[in-house]
């Protein structure tokens, strides 16, 4: 998969690519991640990319122009992608929709500072809002790293289990089970019997009984969520 970053920050990424799954993703070709400096398709002595919003108020705005140019040098070279747009009033990035992006060739995200981009980027250039969550970051690039990160796991041979990423929180509805490992008791807590008994059926049972229970503790909306899936 080719990833294209639209960014005023490509060293961001430049530093972040080389650690854990993600890098193993990269230096084994599954994922492509090129990040391109929207300073370069700026006019002017200083190459701004921000300009003050009309009708006043305070903050910046970033401007169309680098947008649409960058996009443009982009899919002249590599191909028209499917491109995302990160901002806290996109659609709610899940781990169903991470699927859906996995799928695809060609992504190309940008990334946004400032108040945001002028609404002609949005309206004229962009397929897909996506937020990562209710809370606002500097900047698009922390988010379009967690993306990143979350579509190249599920590359095909990007994890040393291809299992794995089929038992993760809200890949089935719920969060994931506990997990123990050794030793069998640390700081007075022990394993649960049930782990070492050695009967799978009987394992099985209680990590969905224990993921059942965890979701309706801590993310009671999954299940409210599911439900509505079901009767519509």
């Amino acid at each position: 998969m080719e990833i294209d970053v639209v960014t005023i920050f490509p060293g961001f990424f430049d530093a972040s690519l080389g650690f854990g799954v993600l890098g193993r993703a990269v230096e084994n070709g599954l994922v492509k991640v090129r990040a391109h400096d929207l300073r370069d398709y700026a006019d002017g002595e200083y190459k701004g990319v921000d300009d003050y919003p009309f009708g006043g108020g305070v903050g910046m705005v970033m401007k169309p122009e680098p947008f649409f140019r960058c996009v443009e040098a982009i899919e002249t070279e590599y191909g028209r992608g499917h491109r995302v747009y990160l901002t806290p009033q996109g659609r709610p990035l899940t781990q169903g929709r991470v699927q859906e992006l996995a799928g695809l060739s060609r992504l190309i995200i940008l990334c946004g500072r400032y108040k945001g981009v002028d609404e002609r980027v949005r309206l004229g250039l962009v397929d897909e809002e996506i937020s990562v969550g209710d809370f606002v970051l500097s900047g698009g690039e922390a988010a379009a790293l967690a993306l990143i990160d979350s579509i190249a796991r599920l590359q095909q041979g990007a994890l040393g289990d291809e299992d794995s990423a089929a038992t993760d929180s809200f890949t089935t509805g719920l969060l994931d089970h506990p997990h123990y490992t050794r030793p069998q008791e640390f700081l007075g807590m022990r394993v649960p019997d049930v782990l070492l008994s050695g009967d799978h059926a009987a394992i099985e049972k209680w990590r969905r009984e224990q993921a059942l229970e965890r979701t309706k503790r801590l993310r009671p909306d999954l299940l409210f969520r599911e439900e509505e899936n079901e009767t519509t």
